[in-house]
């Protein structure tokens, strides 16, 4: 017998895999299919989310109270919220910089700003993720490693999954978003005290 924990994933031909649309991932929604389970839409697959631990929530409570104080009016700070980034993904990022407006009836699709914060999802959030928003219209990703002492900050995205700057910024650099260059973080702000 065959255990499918065994099953090499390369065995099925990535072109016979169904991949859900945006719509259908509400309807399942909608449906309560997903009601006890923390998922996001990744290129069309469901990916589990990782829980949260206290320094994560709290490096994103940190950087919410940070940008919403310095944004105030000029663009929206929203806080795990889904963002429609395609017809085949539906992130849940933790931070998300958007434009100054309502999003009664869909999410927004445009962000100045993207923060992933990392314990258990960095290499998810610095692969699959990194070449999503680099896809899409996202103008910059900040990656914050929590155990790595740092925050990724990738600007340039070509639109095509790639970014054409990756700098990391540590305790004592300061960050700024590139749409807004009077905003700025401490790194340390952001990090559990080490």
């Amino acid at each position: 017998m065959i255990h499918m924990s065994a099953l090499d994933p390369a065995a099925i031909e990535p072109e016979s895999i169904r991949r859900l649309r945006r719509s259908e991932y509400h309807q399942l929604w909608r449906a309560g299919l997903f009601e006890h389970e923390r998922v996001e839409l990744l290129f069309g697959q469901l990916v589990a989310m990782s829980p949260p631990d206290p320094s994560h929530d709290e490096s994103v409570e940190t950087i919410d109270d940070l940008l919403d104080g310095q944004l105030a009016g000029r663009a929206r700070v929203r806080v795990q919220c889904s963002f429609a980034a395609s017809d085949e993904s539906e992130p849940i990022p933790d931070v998300v910089v958007v434009p100054a407006q309502r999003y009664w009836t869909e999410h927004p699709d445009r962000a100045y700003l993207v923060v992933e914060v990392a314990r258990t999802s960095l290499r998810k959030d610095r692969g699959a993720k990194a070449q999503l928003y680099g896809g899409v219209a996202v103008e910059e990703y900040w990656i914050v490693d929590v155990d790595g002492g740092c925050v990724h900050v990738l600007r340039e995205p070509d639109g095509a999954g790639a970014w054409g700057s990756h700098r990391v910024a540590r305790r004592g650099d300061v960050l700024t978003i590139a749409a807004f260059p009077d905003v700025t973080i401490a790194v340390e702000q952001i990090l559990p005290p080490g």
